[in-house]
């Protein structure tokens, strides 16, 4: 086309329709946003508690009736815990004891590595299951406040027991369960706190999701909580973590550095802890010694 040529008669509304269409994209792109920070805000509980993945409970399960511990939630629902008492644990005798909170798709009938590990540190273990999940299945609705509600109903149940020293209490969680366990430890001021594979909060994982954090409904901001607890505190992650990066660990450390913190060369779900000789429960026997909660 030569200059000064006209356009033909329809170029000019093609270019006006064209104009329009891109001037509508931001507005489009913000509504799909929106939209979808939405959906994230309301279906996150299926993310932070996916207790459809969770197994279901054992049909038999090898706990003695006197060794089940049930603390009840604000409108009158049964959530169960399991206790195992240390070796030699009486009331003349009380031992220490470590109220343990486990990861978002577990239930306490599969803490195959928990026991072990605490029964050979000479420890009392008191496994707190979280409402919604497995024999606490119908107890109501997992929620951050309501987990931590529950934990601090166990952390209660726990000291009353005469077989248990209540000034050796540890609070303990891997996962999630270290996301609770340090809430309860702001409520309930243990002798220590251990944490596994834990998070610095879970509002942290917002933006991968393209969301920002303020949307999280359920934030567990261990980073805020950890420098106001004044107690002993075991860090401890794998390097290979898919799941909870080992910077959470790392920032957890550097937050509090007076922390002992392990790095370990194992991903999210293959900690170690249990076997007969395991160097890593011998890291843990250390720090429990150092801060007069086991003698040997």
């Amino acid at each position: 086309m030569t200059e000064g040529t006209a356009l033909p008669p329809d170029a000019r509304p093609r270019r006006w329709r064209l104009r329009r269409i891109l001037a509508r994209i931001p507005v489009y792109l913000a509504i799909a946003w929106v939209t979808w920070c939405a959906a994230i805000y309301f279906f996150q509980d299926k993310l932070v508690f996916p207790r459809d993945l969770a197994p279901q409970p054992a049909p038999a399960r090898d706990v003695l009736p006197q060794n089940v511990i049930a603390v009840t939630t604000e409108d009158g629902r049964s959530v169960e815990g399991w206790f195992t008492p240390a070796r030699g644990a009486t009331a003349s005798q009380p031992a220490p004891a470590v109220l343990s909170f486990h990861g978002n798709a577990e239930i306490i009938d599969f803490q195959d590595r928990v026991p072990p590990l605490w029964r050979q540190l000479g420890v009392s273990l008191l496994m707190s299951e979280y409402r919604g999940y497995g024999r606490a299945k119908h107890a109501g609705v997992p929620s951050q406040d309501a987990l931590v509600a529950d934990g601090v109903r166990f952390y209660d149940e726990l000291i009353k027991r005469p077989d248990v020293d209540r000034s050796r209490i540890i609070i303990h969680g891997y996962s999630l369960g270290g996301g609770v366990a340090a809430q309860v430890a702001a409520r309930r001021k243990p002798a220590a706190l251990i944490l596994e594979a834990t998070f610095t909060s879970m509002a942290d994982f917002a933006w991968g999701y393209g969301v920002p954090p303020f949307l999280s409904r359920h934030p567990f901001h261990t980073d805020e909580v950890l420098p106001q607890l004044g107690v002993p505190i075991f860090i401890s992650h794998g390097r290979a973590d898919s799941i909870v990066p080992v910077s959470h660990g790392r920032r957890l450390h550097a937050i509090v550095p007076d922390s002992t913190y392990v790095e370990l060369d194992c991903g999210h779900l293959d900690l170690p802890g249990d076997g007969p000789n395991d160097a890593y429960r011998e890291q843990i026997r250390e720090f429990l010694k150092a801060n007069g909660i086991i003698s040997r």
